[in-house]
């Protein structure tokens, strides 16, 4: 059982800057993806960023040179820095755990942490 516990979130003016941990523990393979998913309401679940074990990320266009994903492997723990932060960057983020098992996947999510950015 994986459980994935988020913390950062809050709110912040324009321009301002936010940084979002997250915590996983359990029974995890050392070969894993972490990453961030935001939804902002009457929106899908959208990517923020990811990154693998060994270090590869992946971004949206949309959060490209502003927000940076980073990673503690001894502590299965994955961050987002979040910079010039604008409005429609406001979600709920979700962090998330994805990796092989012998048959199949693990994809676990965090309870969610609410980011508001005001004009």
């Amino acid at each position: 059982q994986v459980q994935l516990v988020e913390s950062g979130g809050g709110l912040v003016q324009a321009g301002g800057s936010l940084r979002l941990s997250c915590a996983a523990s359990g029974s995890i393979s050392s070969r894993n993806v972490m990453g961030w998913y935001r939804q902002a309401p009457g929106e899908q679940r959208e990517l923020v960023a990811t990154i693998t074990s060994d270090g590869t990320t992946n971004y949206a266009d949309s959060v490209k040179g502003r927000f940076t994903i980073s990673r503690e492997n001894a502590k299965n723990t994955v961050y987002l820095q979040m910079n010039s932060l604008k409005p429609e960057d406001t979600a709920v983020y979700y962090c998330n755990l994805l990796f092989s098992l012998l048959r199949g996947k693990s994809n676990s999510w965090g309870q969610g942490t609410q980011v508001t950015v005001s004009s």
